[in-house]
């Protein structure tokens, strides 16, 4: 069997996937990628403002109030802000550029991603804000239907199955 490359689409969501693995949110994990001329360009993931203590700490404040609902609750900043508040603190231009997030943004993620300029949205899960997509309406927003996770344990098990000098199982993950 031949490794067939994934499309852009499925490489950037996996990317924001992973991007989602640093996330506080006790609630959900969300990931965002920030890409104009297929580079990224800024990365972000939800959790606490910078030097304040993450929910992963002292809890959630939204505990009990279902999901969608009474957002200003929240301690956290949405991954999609992140991505954006990166780009704009370190004079990134995203406008026209495209942002991967494994959720539909929330209105409130909505309202930034419109107002930077970016003008395509494509998401893996949906979100219980409808807001939201009215708030998009004029800008590009898809559903990623046919995703393909990508197996990095495979990949690299493949890539050091061709190197016959290297010992997979002594890998350092910190060397990468």
């Amino acid at each position: 069997m031949s490794y067939q490359r994934p499309d852009l689409d499925n490489y950037f969501m996996n990317i924001a996937i992973l991007v989602s693995s640093r996330a506080t949110c006790l609630r959900r994990r969300v990931g965002a990628v920030i890409v104009k001329g297929k580079q990224i360009v800024s990365t972000g993931y939800n959790g606490a403002p910078q030097g304040l203590p993450h929910c992963l700490d002292i809890g959630c404040a939204r505990e009990g109030v279902p999901s969608g609902q009474k957002t200003e609750l929240c301690r956290g900043a949405h991954a999609e802000q992140n991505a954006i508040n990166f780009a704009a603190r370190y004079g990134i231009a995203i406008e026209g550029a495209t942002i991967y997030t494994t959720h539909l943004p929330c209105s409130w993620c909505s309202k930034s991603i419109v107002n930077s300029g970016i003008k395509r949205v494509v998401f893996l899960y949906d979100y219980p804000d409808p807001q939201s997509r009215e708030i998009m309406k004029n800008i590009k927003l898809e559903r990623l239907e046919n995703f393909k996770p990508i197996n990095i344990l495979e990949l690299l098990s493949t890539d050091y199955q061709q190197n016959k000098s290297a010992d997979f199982t002594k890998i350092d993950p910190f060397q990468f």
